[in-house]
């Protein structure tokens, strides 16, 4: 996937700023059920927000793990709150247009 523009970051930060988190990080970290959720939840919406109930010091480093392992982009960090974004990979399924 091709690295994002700022400006494009900053228009699915818009986006995501409604959006509840849709997977917490708990007290097993990074584990493979966690990055089974995290495929699924970007697989039906696009643009995801993780939640950091544990590890809130390495956050962006379980962030940049997170999003190696999905094949995702790392968006944004705000507060303990990581924003995902993946296009779906049928055209005909996307939800998001990017400017």
């Amino acid at each position: 996937m091709p690295t994002l523009t700022s400006a494009q970051r900053n228009f699915l930060r818009g986006l995501a700023h409604h959006r509840d988190p849709v997977v917490l990080v708990g007290k097993q970290g990074v584990s493979d059920m966690l990055v089974k959720a995290v495929v699924a939840a970007l697989e039906a919406h696009e643009l995801i927000k993780v939640r950091f109930n544990e590890f809130k010091e390495e956050k962006r480093k379980l962030t940049d793990e997170i999003a190696r392992r999905t094949g995702c982009e790392a968006v944004g960090l705000i507060g303990h709150v990581a924003i995902l974004y993946r296009p779906h990979p049928d055209k005909e399924k996307r939800k998001i247009e990017l400017p």
